[in-house]
């Protein structure tokens, strides 16, 4: 059995036994087949001694017990790693930053503790799966939709607390904007509840976010200052209808306009989904179509237009603007989606087609229309996340298909954000592209088309691959590194990452010579003076392993 690094044997045997006490001997795990389970299926450190792994588990069922976790490791300074459910593939799956933490595994507590349909929110604990909740709303027939990400086995609170996204309205898709109060065991065993929650017997916890005084919750995302036990969501009320349809136009330089106007119409909630950018001439297809692609075959592309592509700079030539024109393919779409009553989605396709019309050339196509709930034969036809309907669709991206005959053996994401510009697509195309051919990256495509998961910017996700094979791990990390340089140096910064480089993304945020960590780091010092939560998560190292780890 591995033991915790700067602990003994003696202490981790007696903090064990404490653990039996508290959470039952059956939820203490120290085997080495059971530990074996929270590595990292994606580990890009695969058969390497760097490997970050756990030396046990502990799984409590509710919050007093997690108290009494965390109150147990203080004594004997054992580091703990929370985890809720899911499994974070490509963002670092379940294994600690800190290698050798014992995991504080939340999968026993998985009560959905409210949904109350008039005021359109949910109170959960970390191990309800996003599965859970939408069929805990589908058997009671309440009339609301939940905010998946792909895939849907992970957390809600595990997903948001990790800023994650998904695929309604503007305002339910930033996962952790979209949610309401908070429950927080904090590193001594205290409970504290953010917002309304702090006043005894409040009535609107989930309903009025901020409560009085400062707001902390942000302070609990992305980070290591507590552990979330309960979490509030504002869910959707299901529309009356839903309505799609795609803007082509016909352009290399469109893209500028139609990112312009994009952004104009929903901003103004004109169009209230996720907008979809894709390029029928450059083969960059959208999110929603995405899995069909991977699992049915690719139809073979003109021999012609392979050629000119190949020879493009950053997908533009005079040669396939020509090619674009005779043929009629477009160079860019943008699939547009509508929320809400059937006469306001018409009417708000409509004036979109009006704005979208300064583009010459420009033209539409009506996608989907449906009159909600949807029917068992419509689920099994689209995009189930833009339903509210959780899938494991997205996995189809990674497996072994027609179109993918050999497989890598999982992913690492690169996911910076950039401008929402067309200007920025541009220059990101090009500077990636440089990039790849400088470090040796096989990943991009002739063009590569940003995600619209949040409003005001862009974000690109990139997967490195891992492979079972030493030597390309490591050539691919020093890439994955020299790569977050590069995009730093146009101002660039990741949102997420996998806990390999987790401290080398905080250190691109190095304004005024990285205040913003040493104020992150102020903070743990405060809150977790003897660092036993999530040691280094996020970048964020308690002060015993902070000059090891600088």
């Amino acid at each position: 059995m591995r033991v915790p690094p700067g602990v003994s044997s003696a202490d981790f045997s007696a903090a064990l036994a404490q653990f039996e006490q508290a959470v039952g001997k059956e939820w203490v795990f120290t085997s080495d087949e059971d530990v074996a389970l929270y590595r990292d299926a994606y580990s890009p450190f695969w058969g390497e001694k760097d490997e970050l792994v756990a030396s046990a588990a502990v799984a409590p069922d509710n919050v007093e017990q997690v108290q009494q976790v965390v109150r147990i490791a203080n004594r004997y300074k054992i580091p703990l790693y929370a985890i809720s459910t899911g499994k974070n593939l490509g963002y670092g799956g379940s294994a600690p930053v800190y290698s050798g933490s014992v995991v504080l595994d939340l999968k026993r507590m998985d009560r959905i503790l409210e949904v109350n349909e008039k005021n359109a929110y949910a109170l959960v604990e970390p191990g309800v799966s996003y599965f859970d909740l939408y069929r805990y709303i589908q058997e009671r027939g309440i009339k609301l939709w939940v905010d998946v990400p792909d895939p849907g086995w992970g957390s809600p609170i595990g997903n948001a607390v990790d800023r994650g996204g998904g695929y309604l309205m503007a305002n339910y898709r930033n996962h952790f904007d979209s949610h309401c109060g908070m429950e927080v065991v904090l590193a001594n065993g205290e409970i504290i509840r953010t917002g309304m929650g702090a006043m005894p017997g409040a009535k609107t916890w989930q309903e009025y976010k901020t409560g009085f005084g400062p707001w902390v919750d942000g302070i609990f995302s992305q980070s290591n200052f507590g552990v979330v036990t309960k979490m509030g969501f504002w869910l959707m009320p299901e529309p009356e209808a839903y309505l799609s349809g795609t803007v082509y136009a016909p352009r290399y330089e469109d893209l500028i306009p139609l990112v312009e106007i994009l952004n104009y119409v929903e901003n103004t909630r004109a169009t209230n989904g996720m907008p979809d950018l894709g390029s029928p001439l450059l083969g960059a297809g959208i999110i929603a179509n995405m899995t069909q692609a991977f699992e049915e075959k690719i139809p073979a592309r003109d021999p012609e237009l392979t050629a000119l592509i190949a020879k493009s700079d950053v997908g533009k030539s005079p040669e396939l603007q020509a090619y674009a024109l005779r043929k009629g393919v477009p160079y860019w779409s943008c699939r547009l989606c509508f929320y809400g009553a059937a006469k306001a989605n018409a009417a708000n396709w409509e004036y979109v087609q009006e704005k979208f019309s300064a583009i010459p050339g420009v033209k539409f196509e009506q996608n989907e229309f449906y009159k909600l709930p949807l029917s068992a034969e419509q689920r099994e036809k689209v995009h189930k996340p833009q339903f509210g309907i959780p899938s494991l669709a997205m996995f189809s991206i990674g497996a072994r298909t027609v179109n993918n005959p050999t497989p890598t053996n999982g992913h690492m994401w690169f996911s910076p954000i950039i401008p929402r510009t067309g200007e920025a697509i541009y220059e990101a195309n090009r500077v990636f592209q440089e990039a790849a051919k400088e470090f040796g990256i096989p990943m991009l495509s002739s063009f590569s088309l940003p995600s619209c998961y949040w409003e005001r910017a862009f974000i690109y996700i990139f997967g490195f691959p891992i492979m079972h094979d030493v030597e390309t791990n490591r050539r691919n990390r020093a890439a994955f590194k020299k790569m977050v340089r590069r995009a730093a140096e146009y101002g660039w910064g990741e949102y997420r990452t996998a806990p390999a480089f987790q401290s080398a993304i905080m250190n691109t945020y190095a304004y005024n010579n990285h205040s913003l960590l040493r104020l992150h780091e102020t903070l743990k010092d405060a809150v977790d003076p003897n660092g036993i939560l999530s040691a280094g998560r996020y970048g964020i190292w308690p002060k015993h392993l902070r000059e090891a780890k600088a």
